[in-house]
């Protein structure tokens, strides 16, 4: 029995969906300014974007200058949702590959598909450095004229500050979990000790004298 034609399109794979894992990501964004999804596809708003981005997907394919994929932080692709600080899904990210910034604008197709015809520009980077201002032109090629060995020390110093910064926020979180369970232990225990105290029965008492002397009047 054949499927009808409606079904085998809602059951294809877009012909243009490119999902990137490390083993294909510097082939894929070479030379491109990037807009990517990072999904886990259990995520509800993860499902509600798909159709809109696998047809934004469709649209720019073949670009020369642009690449809009996807990433599955669940499968091959998390060491790149890792790397990237993914916390949240999805997690729109774009521009240079080896900089990607998060996007913060609107998340329906209309706003999707204008920044990518308006904003999606190429970035300074080194593989652009002919529209770096002086400054930033001055940077790379700083960086570029250093040794490997340097390179990748300086490199490992900044990795360091993100993962130790990383790492005390966990302590942190932690410790302020732990004392707002034992405040809140405090809080039941306190209003367990009033109760047992006779606080109801007190406001009972008062209002039932106070009833009884309006009765007298």
């Amino acid at each position: 029995m054949k499927l009808s034609a409606a079904l085998l399109m809602l059951f294809a794979a877009p012909a243009a969906s490119i999902e990137l894992t490390p083993d294909n990501f510097d082939a894929e964004t070479a030379g491109k300014t990037v807009f990517l999804k990072m999904f886990a596809p259990w995520c509800g708003h993860c499902k509600k974007m798909k159709p809109d981005w696998d047809k934004l997907m469709e649209e720019n394919n073949g670009s020369s200058t642009q690449l809009i994929a996807d990433v599955d932080c669940t499968a091959a692709g998390k060491p790149l949702c890792d790397a990237n600080g993914v916390k949240g899904f999805p997690a729109l990210k774009y521009g240079d590959p080896s900089d990607l910034q998060d996007y913060n604008g609107g998340r329906d197709y209309d706003s999707l598909s204008n920044f990518i015809k308006f904003d999606l520009k190429p970035q300074c980077s080194p593989a652009n450095i002919d529209i770096c201002d002086d400054e930033k032109k001055a940077e790379i090629e700083k960086l570029q004229a250093m040794p490997e060995a340097d390179l990748d020390a300086a490199i490992a110093t900044e990795t360091k500050k993100l993962d130790d910064s990383e790492t005390a926020f966990k302590v942190d979180v932690e410790k302020l979990q732990e004392t707002y369970q034992k405040l809140v232990a405090e809080k039941e225990a306190t209003a367990e000790a009033v109760k047992a105290a006779g606080l109801g029965l007190m406001k009972s008492v008062k209002a039932f004298k106070a009833k009884a002397g309006s009765d007298e009047l």
